[in-house]
């Protein structure tokens, strides 16, 4: 294995109820667990999201209401889900738009205060897209040599994903081999939060990167106009995302009383 890994690398996925990570559910998690000898776990749980499977949805990744209707929650499972990712970087296929940003939302509705600053991320998509753009099961075709059967299963994807890794650091000589490079590689931009809505500019300062305001400086927007922060907080972001404008208002505040 050409990776190099100071810590358990967690691969993952999920299955949901929609793409709206405010307002959507996880319905299926599934994680392979990569440890630095080279050994691998996996594990696949469905989740009852407490509220009704679109038909849409369903037939993406075949999960019904009746599939889930005696699975735990996610608040009954948040704790132990936590204590998976501890100590881990994470890898996922679009995870840093998408799969992140959704689990960071559900632990925040569980109660349960996960760190993400502590893990390095590794979004294979992105690495894919500088190389090769295409799809997973493009990406899974292309690197692996394979077709990926049951594609839009979580446990299937989370596999590809991992394996799409591993071939990528086989194919491509220039790829870092340890994570921190990696990390860095499949980040589109520096980002401050994990959806990427403040990023760092050329000059290490942070800037927001959606919006009527974007490419201003937060420091700036929020000394200029308050309550374009107080929004964001009251408004339908990431839990992530708050936070990140909280430190960053408390911050200014301090920087004013100097």
């Amino acid at each position: 294995m050409k990776l190099k890994l100071t810590r358990p690398l967690v691969f993952f996925d999920l299955e949901t109820t929609g793409t709206n990570v405010g307002r959507d559910r996880i319905v299926e998690i599934s994680l392979v667990k990569l440890f630095p000898d080279g050994t691998t776990t996996e594990k696949t749980r469905r989740i009852n999201p407490e509220m009704p499977i679109p038909a849409e949805a369903t037939a993406i990744h075949h999960i019904t209401d009746e599939d889930v209707a005696s699975e735990p929650t996610f608040r009954q499972i948040a704790r132990s889900l936590a204590d998976v990712f501890r100590g881990c970087d994470i890898a996922g296929f679009n995870s840093n738009r998408f799969d992140l940003p959704m689990l960071d939302y559900e632990f925040d509705r569980a109660g349960v205060d996960f760190d993400f600053s502590k893990a390095r991320f590794i979004d294979v998509q992105t690495i894919f897209h500088k190389k090769e753009p295409r799809t997973l099961v493009a990406a899974y075709k292309y690197y692996c040599g394979a077709e990926l059967v049951g594609a839009h299963g979580a446990l299937a994807d989370t596999r590809a994903t991992m394996e799409v890794l591993l071939a990528q650091l086989d194919h491509y000589e220039d790829l870092p081999d340890e994570v921190g490079g990696l990390s860095s590689f499949a980040t589109a931009n520096r980002n401050v939060d994990i959806a990427g809505r403040i990023i760092l500019d050329d000059k290490d300062r942070e800037v927001f990167n959606f919006g009527q305001h974007k490419g201003k400086t937060v420091a700036e927007v929020l000394r200029t106009q308050p309550a374009y922060g107080n929004w964001i907080l009251n408004g339908d972001f990431a839990p992530d995302t708050k936070r990140v404008i909280r430190r960053l208002m408390l911050r200014g505040q301090l920087e004013s009383k100097k």
